[in-house]
């Protein structure tokens, strides 16, 4: 498969995708599931109740569960990255938000909970200066608390 191909199915699977995530979560294609659900309930009596009746439904539903899976995955896939765009922008825009945060979602699970002590060691020096709002990254909140340590021991 050509990289040109390659591009042209996942711009369409894309779009495809949207497509089917949108679709799929409104009122009007629960309501189709739904009766979809009563028509072959009602019908157990003239199928007398059957294995092929019961495999029905459980085949369908199997189905479209496991093709939904990956077209609601795509759906994901793409908002996140949006997402993480639009929040890097704004780490970027603003001035004195630390840069390091940019990007951040490419950390491994260990460096991210390293991350987590660090903001949490931000959180614990704010709630001591009784100002949430007053430190804005850790080298900053660090400097701060020893500047207000070093007053009040003056």
């Amino acid at each position: 498969m050509t990289k040109n191909t390659k591009s042209r199915f996942s711009r369409f699977f894309d779009r495809f995708a949207c497509s089917v995530t949108k679709v799929s979560g409104s009122p009007s294609a629960f309501v189709v599931a739904f009766l979809l659900v009563i028509i072959w309930a009602l019908s157990g009596p003239v199928f007398h109740f059957s294995e092929t009746w019961q495999l029905v439904i459980n085949t369908g539903t199997t189905i479209i569960t496991f093709l939904m899976v990956f077209v609601i995955q795509q759906s994901q896939n793409k908002d996140t990255v949006a997402m993480h765009l639009k929040l890097n922008e704004l780490i970027a825009a603003m001035k004195g938000a630390s840069n390091q945060m940019i990007d951040i979602e490419d950390l491994t699970a260990e460096e991210l909970d390293i991350v987590k002590k660090y903001y949490i060691k931000l959180s614990d020096l704010a709630e001591s200066d009784g100002d949430i709002r007053r430190t804005h990254s850790i080298e900053d909140a660090i400097t701060n608390n020893k500047i207000k340590m070093k007053a009040d021991k003056t």
